[in-house]
């Protein structure tokens, strides 16, 4: 399970930060900052990934009521400008800033960190690791769920009340018979196909396939 190993080796205020969504082919990426409380941390606390969905919604509530959390959003038309790597690094960034306070040290998930002035430390498998990484890492997934399940509303086709906006067969089967919506990021191989094939389409035929 994570602990606080890492954190009481930092300058408080120490900042858990983590992402959701650089892999799927709709949809934002998501990045959360939290400051765990000195005291009340709520139990359970994993890897978002290792965790249900009922789960992550009930630690996700709890933190809200106990924690100090920024949430950074880039959306899919910033992520084909950017590059998802980019877009990534936007995203924490915009997560930090929206704590409102200075970090003493911040843990982040991975190997690379974005440019920031303050101190910091990537670590791999961090959410497996750090209490605070791994509290990021539920309050990011459950946001970005959240996000897709009111897109799920306008665009019931592609299955994102289940897939996210991942690449799951149904909704690239969707993504063939229905072409992208606004929320696809066409700078993914799968979304990219489908203008290459529609721009060496004839007319009707492109217009068949958007519906």
């Amino acid at each position: 399970m994570p602990s606080l190993k890492h954190e009481k080796l930092c300058l408080a205020p120490v900042v858990g930060v983590d992402e959701a969504g650089r892999g799927p082919l709709a949809g934002p990426v998501v990045a959360a900052a939290v400051i765990l409380p000195a005291k009340g941390v709520p139990r359970g606390i994993d890897d978002s990934k290792k965790l249900p969905a009922a789960e992550r919604a009930r630690l996700h509530d709890r933190l809200r009521g106990c924690a100090q959390i920024g949430i950074g959003i880039v959306e899919a038309g910033e992520i084909d400008t950017l590059n998802i790597y980019w877009a990534t690094m936007k995203a924490m960034t915009l997560a930090v800033e929206a704590l409102g306070c200075v970090p003493g040290h911040i843990l982040v998930d991975g190997n690379r960190l974005p440019k920031w002035s303050h101190a910091a430390t990537a670590i791999v498998s961090g959410d497996a690791i750090s209490l605070s990484i791994a509290a990021a890492s539920i309050v990011a997934k459950h946001t970005r769920d959240t996000i897709m399940l009111a897109h799920h509303e306008a665009h019931p086709q592609y299955g994102w009340i289940t897939n996210k906006g991942y690449s799951a067969p149904e909704h690239l089967r969707a993504l063939r018979e229905h072409g992208p919506s606004p929320l696809h990021r066409r700078s993914f191989a799968p979304v990219a196909a489908f203008f290459r094939e529609a721009e060496s389409s004839p007319p009707h035929a492109i217009a068949g396939a958007c519906g």
